[in-house]
C-alpha cells in the first residue's frame, strides 16, 4: 500500500499518484494521520460499492459496540431495552 499525503495529492493529483499500481489501495494521510483510502474499482463496480458499504456499516457497529461497553449501556437486560423504548415511545405521543 503507497501512502501519500493530502496535500501531495492537492496540489499534485495525478502525479503524486505515479507509481502505483493499477490495482494498489492508497493511503492519504494529513497532519492528523490517516484520512482516506483510495480503492481502485476493478471489475463489477455494483459490487465492490456493495461490499465497502457493507464493510463501512460493519466499522460503524463496531464504533457503536465500543461507545457502548464504554457508557455501560452494554451490560443492560432486554427488559430495560424494552422499557427505554416505551418510554420514549410514550414521550412522542
Amino acid at each position: 500500500m503507497r501512502c501519500v499525503s493530502l496535500r501531495d495529492f492537492r496540489t499534485r493529483g495525478t502525479k503524486a499518484l505515479e507509481g502505483a499500481a493499477a490495482d494498489e489501495t492508497v493511503l492519504l494521510s494529513g497532519q492528523q494521520g490517516p484520512a482516506y483510502f483510495l480503492v481502485p474499482a476493478l471489475g463489477d463496480i455494483a459490487l465492490e460499492d456493495r461490499d465497502l458499504r457493507r464493510a463501512l456499516a460493519r466499522a460503524a457497529l463496531r464504533a457503536s459496540w465500543r461507545a457502548a461497553e464504554a457508557s455501560g449501556l452494554a451490560a443492560i437486560s432486554d427488559r430495560e431495552i424494552d422499557a427505554e423504548i416505551d418510554a420514549a415511545r410514550a414521550a412522542t405521543k
